[in-house]
């Protein structure tokens, strides 16, 4: 049985591997908030277990073995950030801590439960796709960063991906949120991006840019 850091460990490398990258040690300190010795030594009893390959100074990766809990862990925490906020009326915001208190305390057998109850959704309140029962994902909708539109852009939010319960309330207090129409005012060559919504302009700092997701406004269907 895995203990709740090393499933933190495991999303977390989860969900900062690009492609065939590896993840930095140093990346995964910051994302988790410890100190690159720290994230050594976990590293080390993961591997043990065969849940990562770790080469040191290249950095690590799942294993087929670790993507598979990786995404256990995620259905379960996906499935949770749905049910409080559909039915026991959390703010979307403010879901994702919650979540990832209770993520490593429910059984299959619940989530499976949650999922039925919920009629399977195939994406969290964020937008995050959900694994189903097999742990494979939905298909995917191809999407663009926000730090990466153009002045002019309009889009429509699809995903706000790597959220913490801050992070959320910041951009629900700017109006930017999944299923909300977005037009780029201004991308600056380092610093904000601005956009406006419904709320009116909104100045984004590109860390937080970065994390959103979304299509053309032309291409969307909500």
């Amino acid at each position: 049985m895995l203990s709740a850091v090393m499933e933190d460990y495991i999303k977390a490398i989860y969900a900062l591997e690009e492609g065939d990258e590896r993840v930095a040690t140093s990346a995964l300190a910051t994302e988790l908030d410890v100190t690159p010795p720290t994230v050594s030594s976990m590293l080390q009893k993961l591997e043990a277990r065969g849940l990562v390959d770790h080469e040191k100074y290249k950095g690590v990766r799942l294993t087929d073995e670790g993507e598979i809990v990786a995404l256990e862990i995620l259905r379960h925490h996906r499935l949770l950030e749905s049910f409080l906020t559909e039915t026991l009326d959390y703010d979307w915001a403010d879901v994702h801590d919650e979540a990832d208190r209770l993520e490593h305390h429910v059984s299959a057998e619940l989530t499976d439960r949650i999922a039925t109850a919920l009629d399977n959704p195939e994406a969290d309140p964020h937008g995050d796709p959900i694994p189903n029962r097999e742990l494979e994902l939905p298909e995917s909708v191809s999407t663009h960063r926000l730090d990466g539109a153009s002045e002019g852009d309009r889009l429509v939010v699809r995903r706000i991906r790597n959220q913490n319960d801050e992070e959320l309330r910041y951009l629900a207090d700017a109006g930017v949120e999944p299923g909300e129409r977005l037009d780029v005012i201004d991308v600056a060559p380092f610093g904000m991006v601005t956009v406006a919504t419904d709320d009116g302009e909104q100045s984004l700092p590109r860390s937080i840019a970065r994390r959103i997701e979304a299509v053309p406004a032309s291409e969307a269907t909500v």
